[in-house]
């Protein structure tokens, strides 16, 4: 059973999904977080569905070590494919990133076109389109993969010419598609929203599913009464000061640097673990 005061469990296979970790600790500042970032086996969008299926399994059961009441996965591969297979698997609340953005592009379009970038595997899933089309069957979608939209970010090249270069390239097909929204549909890709208007057009609204996210994560523990209760003093009269672990599988190089990129302020710790369960 769960209780209201576990932690909240996200996992991405980078440091991607530190772009929802931020959105959710600016609604629910009071929160314990626990991060994991599967940094050795990242990415995840070139992988075949059964392997994101099992590197999902291995990281939620690796989070429910520590009593998580809730998880996250902020990851749009994994939420893609394994989301079935861990709620069926696993009886606490689990939220992903694909429905939240579904709901935010529905809602942003004015002539019902909206375009999705992902990974290889996110697009090949047609995860977003079915998630679109079960808000407002009448939507137009067309995906586009930009798989190496990832290892640029992870690598730090936000602004470099070779990144403007490779978005014109992806992202040219969609320029003649009469698209007024593009769902960013990978947490990496927001670190990129500059260049990817820049292709696109001011005309074209960018969504990014994390600030969505943060808010169905809110209503899910109000609905099921999983806040904590506010203490803001623990019994000898010291500020409680939420818990922030951070996990990953390999400290890969700059990875400090990067981190700080996502989240705007320092670490203080990584914790590196290995996930043979």
């Amino acid at each position: 059973m769960t209780n209201n005061k576990g932690p909240i469990g996200i996992f991405d296979s980078g440091i991607g999904g530190l772009t929802v970790l931020k959105e959710v600790l600016k609604m629910l500042p009071s929160e314990d977080t626990l991060y994991l970032g599967d940094t050795a086996r990242l990415p995840y969008g070139t992988k075949s569905e059964e392997t994101v299926i099992k590197y999902s399994i291995e990281n939620t059961r690796f989070l429910l070590k520590y009593n998580i009441k809730l998880l996250i996965v902020a990851c749009n591969t994994a939420s893609a494919v394994s989301l079935p297979v861990l709620r069926k698997q696993f009886s606490i609340p689990i939220v992903g990133v694909i429905e939240a953005g579904a709901r935010a592009a529905v809602r942003a379009t004015k002539n019902g076109k909206v375009g999705i970038i992902g990974t290889d595997t996110t697009i090949s899933s047609s995860a977003y389109t079915k998630a679109i089309k079960s808000v407002s069957p009448d939507m137009d979608t067309v995906g586009q993969p930009c798989p190496l939209f990832v290892p640029l970010v992870e690598e730090g090249w936000i602004d470099d010419d070779i990144t403007l270069s490779v978005a014109e390239r992806y992202l040219g097909p969609l320029k003649n598609k009469d698209i007024d929204t593009l769902v960013l549909g990978c947490t990496h890709y927001p670190l990129l929203k500059g260049v990817i208007q820049k292709v696109m057009g001011s005309g074209v609204t960018l969504i990014d599913s994390a600030e969505e996210t943060a808010v169905e994560v809110t209503e899910v523990l109000m609905r099921m009464n999983l806040n904590p209760p506010y203490t803001p003093f623990s019994k000898g009269g010291e500020v409680n000061v939420p818990v922030r672990r951070f996990f990953v599988t390999d400290v890969p190089r700059r990875f400090e640097e990067q981190w700080s990129r996502f989240l705007g302020e320092k670490l203080s710790k990584i914790e590196k673990i290995d996930l043979i369960l």
